[in-house]
């Protein structure tokens, strides 16, 4: 498969299936601080949010090398949420490698020829030989923590159809208001009429994520639980095409 490519204003910054921006504009050192301050309270407001609007959502268990993660999938998203829970349920995800781990930007997986793959294979271009029709939904951003799909790029993937396997896990990083108005209208050239909420804004500023990617990739769910195992799996060090020095490997099961 070819890899996706950003426009030429956006660095790329590695092959695969797909690559994206891993660029920031450096952040005020005042706003920075402030939103260290707030990230607290805003993830404990996001948490007491949740539980009458998220019980009945599918949860997947991902083990992994360096801690349990819990996703849970978007029933807003039915068609990525159907995928992942029938590849989960055929074990398809056990023994796959994270292979592509950029610290401040995402964790990416779910490549089938990285399961045993040498230490000198190139991964990224694997799959299950089908994709699935995008499902952007303004409601869901690239968020820390936010679980979306990998695709091809425009050129070779107008309709931005997603891999039918591989996903990444946000980490990204916090972002002031000028940086979001500009992402906004880039956002809203790929959905006229998007425009961020405040509490959307919100999280940005305080717990962060990679707003740059928003309405371009479909997000179809969230760590609910183990985050600080994303932050670790993104402190491994790594080689030539931020593939982890030490494999870091995955299992899944639906728990929900």
């Amino acid at each position: 498969m070819k890899s996706l490519k950003f426009p030429q204003s956006l660095p790329i910054v590695a092959m695969g299936i797909f690559i994206l921006s891993a660029c920031g504009t450096p952040k005020n050192s005042s706003e920075q601080t402030m939103a260290q301050r707030d990230s607290v309270a805003v993830e404990e407001k996001i948490e007491e949010q949740k539980p009458t609007q998220n019980n009945m959502n599918t949860r997947v268990k991902i083990t992994t090398s360096q801690g349990v993660m819990i996703v849970e999938l978007y029933d807003e998203t039915p068609q990525h949420r159907d995928n992942f829970i029938k590849l989960v349920n055929e074990g398809f995800y056990n023994d796959l490698l994270f292979h592509r781990c950029i610290k401040n930007f995402m964790a990416q997986g779910g490549d089938p020829e990285s399961r045993g793959a040498s230490p000198t294979k190139m991964l990224g271009m694997g799959g299950p030989g089908y994709t699935v029709p995008a499902e952007f939904n303004a409601n869901y951003i690239h968020k820390k923590g936010a679980l979306a799909a990998a695709r091809q790029g425009d050129q070779v993937n107008p309709k931005r159809a997603s891999s039918g396997s591989q996903f990444y896990i946000v980490q990204g990083q916090q972002l002031n208001d000028n940086q979001l108005t500009q992402f906004e209208s880039r956002a809203a050239m790929k959905m006229p009429g998007f425009k961020y909420t405040e509490e959307q804004r919100k999280i940005y500023k305080t717990i962060g994520g990679t707003a740059m990617l928003d309405m371009d990739y479909t997000v179809f769910g969230e760590i609910v639980e183990g985050l600080d195992v994303l932050d670790k799996i993104l402190t491994q060090p790594t080689k030539q095409g931020d593939r982890p020095l030490e494999d870091i490997t995955m299992k899944m099961e639906v728990i929900k």
